[in-house]
């Protein structure tokens, strides 16, 4: 590669008439480089040729591989050779990805703030908190739940932070707030999620939550594994609880650390300017969110709901505690679920509810719905004509 000095020189001689033979003589170098630099009109610098890459073609497919296996490229260079035959080495599957990474890493530590509609979305969470109750220096786990849009919250202590304590907080917070939202954003508690997959997302609730949720009619959502910040109202929540409700205080009984909590929901909590909104809880929920929830209609507890699955017989009913409820005809053999709570009886298929009885009190009886029954053929079937004989 000829200098600046020497191409610049081989134009001026250009420029005096000189041929390329004798220019090349003169500078040292072959006729074909006086031709290049000649014909280019000047002085570049040496560019590599561009190569087409082994992985190129496949961006795509590697951002969608990299994004299913969590950010690990060695995975992904391991399904491109097992799929698609390539061998390329880690550092190659690495370059190849580089800007995905990136992106996955900035998608990973953003959040995006998003103000959900009056009755949507409760967020619910647990906190511990060491706490001086009778003497004596007890675990206290507080079950917060926070109201997404007025930001209203309820808050119960219990002593452990079993199913049972979710399920009672949960129904707790209905009580409180008079209604049922459309969804709950809760935690990835063992008690509640059995799997939920970070790459695709996919969650499998625990069976008794799936039951909970259809008898209260909420849709349960869990927040996005190690990312908390999903569930942004309750977790800030949780920490204002701990540091304002019961920091510093001593209590002579359980009940009045109950006592404690509900005052300064009622007359703290309730009554505060927001941060975010700039309005009290309570009036927001008031003004906005407390016609937007679902009503409660009397339910009892959950603990008080029992589930279970009945073949429909012959004679297009169910038996339930030696009752017999009538399901519609079309269903005779079907399995159906059966929910019985508070004196109402509930029969549901493939996932929706085709009767509802009232529980009866007594035994041995028989409660019929007439639609049920129609089109089915009654009394004993007509005799054949006999052959004469």
């Amino acid at each position: 590669m000829r200098t600046p000095d020497e191409v610049a020189a081989m134009l001026r001689l250009k420029g005096l008439g000189w041929g390329r033979k004798r220019i090349a003589r003169e500078l040292g170098c072959s006729r074909n480089t006086v031709r290049r630099y000649v014909e280019a009109q000047g002085w570049a610098a040496y560019r590599k040729p561009v190569r087409a890459g082994k992985l190129a073609g496949l961006e795509d497919w590697l951002a969608e591989r990299l994004r299913r296996h969590g950010g690990n490229a060695d995975v992904v260079r391991q399904d491109l050779a097992c799929e698609r035959g390539i061998e390329a080495s880690l550092r190659t599957v690495e370059r190849a990805v580089a800007g995905c990474r990136q992106a996955l890493r900035a998608e990973a530590k953003a959040t995006v703030r998003f103000e959900t509609a009056p009755g949507r979305q409760l967020q619910i969470d647990f906190g511990e908190r060491r706490v001086v109750v009778g003497g004596a220096v007890v675990k206290v786990h507080l079950f917060v739940a926070t109201l997404g849009y007025s930001r209203r919250c309820y808050v119960q202590a219990f002593r452990h932070e079993r199913q049972s304590a979710w399920f009672d907080g949960i129904e707790g917070a209905f009580r409180h707030f008079g209604g049922v939202p459309q969804e709950v954003l809760l935690d990835n508690a063992r008690a509640l999620v059995e799997h939920h997959d970070a790459a695709t997302r996919e969650v499998a609730f625990n069976a008794r939550l799936a039951a909970f949720a259809r008898y209260w009619g909420f849709r349960p959502r869990a927040c996005a594994p190690y990312r908390a910040r999903t569930k942004g109202k309750d977790e800030r929540g949780v920490g204002y609880v701990k540091r304002n409700a019961i920091a510093g205080y001593r209590f002579e009984s359980w009940a009045g650390l109950e006592a404690q909590l509900a005052w300064w929901q009622r007359e703290i909590a309730d009554q505060r300017a927001h941060g975010t909104t700039g309005e009290a809880p309570l009036a927001r929920f008031t003004r906005d969110e407390a016609a937007a929830l679902k009503p409660l209609d009397g339910r009892p507890p959950f603990r008080q709901v029992r589930e279970l699955v009945r073949r429909v017989q012959a004679d297009c009913s169910i038996e339930l505690d030696t009752n017999h409820y009538s399901v519609p005809w079309r269903l005779i053999g079907e399995s159906v679920q059966v929910v019985a709570a508070g004196g109402r009886i509930s029969i549901r298929h493939a996932g929706s509810e085709v009767t509802v009885h009232g529980e009866s009190a007594g035994r041995r009886q028989r409660i019929n719905e007439p639609a049920h029954l129609a089109g089915v053929v009654r009394g004993p079937a007509p005799a054949l004509p006999q052959p004469i004989v």
